[in-house]
Parts: structure tokens; sequence; C-alpha cells
């Protein structure tokens, strides 16, 4: 729906005789003044005064695949003068999937944007594929739980996108896309495994990827490659007690700590972790580590923390992490660079500190890109010896 406003600037009243769409088959509707029709007569404006138009679109369902466009005119007579408004209005056929549960492999193509009304549940034993290029877009509330697996395979150049429904502007020039709580996201079940998401765009959740304990570190729950996980109210990466490799993907946009790991083995190469929240003060560091040895636990039954991070950079508004120790934890930070004041020690070696690294991000134009400036300080700063076959590409 379009708002319009027919100002009359004359000193005296105007009556205008006719307005009236263009086409007569049109799939554009209006409402003026109060009444709603596609044809209207004599509409008198007082003075100095105006009248209120809304305008909507009820666009048929095609066989068109890519986004097509519907144009009509609103067309003004008065005194025998004639006066048109263009309407333009782009639809995308949608293919919908409401409360569904996989109970056979499932591969969703990137001929249509998908829409997940209420939920998405891969069972227990099932495959879910998703194809490069492929929009998963949320209705509010709406989640995706794998009890199976979850195989998102993107590629550099054919991202996979999930994101909420709303593809309107919140403000005339900021997209919805910097809204958190859209959808609830995806929750991962105790009993799945080797899921991977590659070359994925995942954002405007409500607590992002979420994993249920597993307390099993023999087969890995989740590998992230060359992925962007961002803008959630709570995190956008929980992962108790589970086994995590990511590499090449960054983490950014929460309401508390962008990534929250307790006990577990967890490898994350090439990572960024940034944090320029825009909508509650942010509650807790930018990375969150429990559970990484017995000073730090309540259970001792549980695994403790083992978790590696080399070539990665911290840097946002909140503690790079807990002012907790971590000497003679299983936790190491290797070239890293921080924003924090610190010194290399067993567990931080070879680090930056207190070190900007010089994102391209502008928070205050709700501008997000954590791609690095030609002389930032981070630059070739990590070391090649670290890095493995998959890294050798990063987004």
């Amino acid at each position: 729906t379009a708002r319009l406003v027919v100002h009359n600037r004359a000193s005296k009243g105007i009556n205008i005789s006719s307005i009236s769409f263009r086409n007569e088959n049109t799939c554009f509707r209006m409402n003026v003044d109060g009444v709603s029709g596609s044809d209207f007569h004599d509409v008198e404006i007082r003075a100095k005064d105006s009248i209120y138009m809304f305008v909507e679109c009820l666009l048929p369902e095609t066989e068109e695949n890519k986004p097509y466009l519907m144009e009509d005119a609103i067309e003004f007579v008065t005194n025998g003068v004639r006066q048109s408004v263009l309407l333009e209005a782009w639809g995308q056929n949608v293919t919908r999937l409401r409360g569904v549960v996989l109970d056979s492999d499932m591969r969703l193509t990137a001929e249509r944007p998908y829409v997940v009304f209420d939920s998405l549940v891969v069972a227990p034993g099932r495959t879910l594929s998703i194809d490069p290029g492929v929009q998963l877009l949320f209705h509010d509330k709406a989640y995706m739980h794998v009890k199976g697996t979850l195989l998102a395979e993107g590629s550099a150049d054919r991202k996979i996108d999930m994101r909420g429904d709303r593809i309107d502007n919140v403000l005339p020039d900021v997209s919805y896309d910097i809204m958190a709580g859209q959808w609830k996201g995806i929750r991962i079940a105790p009993e799945s495994f080797g899921n991977r998401l590659a070359y994925v765009d995942m954002r405007s959740t409500e607590h992002g990827l979420f994993l249920d304990s597993c307390n099993n570190t023999t087969q890995t729950k989740l590998t992230l490659y060359n992925s962007w996980l961002h803008n959630s109210q709570r995190h956008v990466l929980y992962a108790p007690y589970s086994r995590v490799e990511a590499t090449g993907c960054c983490f950014s946009e929460a309401g508390g700590s962008v990534v929250a790991l307790r006990g577990g083995e967890f490898s994350f190469l090439q990572c960024t972790f940034a944090n320029n929240y825009l909508f509650a003060a942010i509650d807790g560091p930018l990375v969150g580590l429990w559970h990484t040895g017995p000073e730090d636990a309540e259970n001792t039954d549980l695994p403790f923390m083992k978790a590696e991070f080399d070539n990665c950079i911290l840097y946002g508004l909140p503690a790079d992490l807990y002012d907790e120790s971590l000497a003679g934890s299983q936790v190491f930070f290797r070239y890293c660079s921080f924003k924090s004041e610190g010194e290399n020690d067993d567990n931080f070696l070879n680090c930056l500190w207190d070190t900007d690294p010089m994102f391209r991000t502008v928070r205050e134009d709700y501008y997000f890109n954590y791609r690095l400036k030609a002389d930032s300080p981070v630059l070739s700063a990590g070391d090649p010896a670290l890095l493995t076959p998959a890294a050798d590409t990063d987004m």
C-alpha cells in the first residue's frame, strides 16, 4: 500500500471532475478521502486543503519465476486539464512452505523464493539440501528445526539467503535487513550431526543458529564455511557441548554475545567477530566462553572446552571476552587482533592488541560491511602456516 496526498494550494476550492485508473482491467485499487473504489467524480478540495489517497495492488499469480512489474496510472481531470501519477508494483511468485515436516529427503532449488510459515522441520534421518542462490524467507515467528541433516551449499557468486520475509523498507532508505527478530532462527537437535552451511547469509533472527547440547565432540555437529551470520536479538551462534568448525566466516550484530560457546570443541579460522547492534544495550562480551576449565564449571562431568581461534579479528562495541583468565585451559588465540588491551601468553600467541581493524562499517548510516580498508593494520598480519586448503578462498 502506498499513500498519496493531493493538495489544493489555490486560494479557492476546486472540483476534480474525474479520478480513475488508466487501464480498465487494473490490479490496482484506491481509496479517495475515505471511500474505496476505482472511479471517482466531482471530488472537492477546499482552498489550501488536501485529501489523502491510498493505493494498493493485489498482484496476480503467474508462471514467471523472476520478479515481474505491474504498471498503471491514476489520471486526474480538473477543469479539462489532465494530470497523471504513475504506478509501479513488483511481484514475485514464491513457493509457500507452511508447517512442513520432511518425512523424506528434500532439495530446495533456486527457481523461486521459498516463504516459510510457522515451521520447517527436518525429521530424524532425513536431509534438507539447499542449492546455490536459494532465497529462504521466514514469516513472523517462523523457524527451522533440524533433527536430521541440513546441507546448505551456496557458492561465491550465488549465496543462499536466509532472512525474514519483509523485503520493504523500515525507513525510506533503510531496508528491513537491519531489523532483528523477524523470525525465530534455526535450531539443531541433539541427535543431528554433519550439518554444513557454505556461502550462507543468515540474518534478522530472534536467536540465530541454536545448537542443542549433544554432549558429543567425536562427531562434527556443524561446519560453517564462508558464511555471514548476523543481526540476532540474542546470539547469531550458540553452541554448547558440541563440535563446530568455522572457516572464513563473519559473526556480527547481536543483543548478546555474537558467538556463545560452552564446553565442546571448536575451531575458528580466518573469522571475524564484530558487534554494532542497534536496538538494545548489548548483554555480554563479543565472544562468550563458558565451561573452559574446572574453576569455570558448574558440572565437571561435561567436557571442558577445546577451542582454537586462528587468524581472527575481534572488534565491536562490547568487550572482546570475559575477564576470566584462560590460564591452564585448552583455549588458544593465535595471530588474532583484539580491540582490548592485553598481552601475549600461553593462550594468546602472537596477537595484536588495542587494534582497530578499520572495517568499512558505518553504524550511524546502518551500513554494515566487515571488509577491511586498504590501510588496515591487520592486513597480512595472520600466519599463512595456520591456513588449511579450505581457507584459500575468502568470501
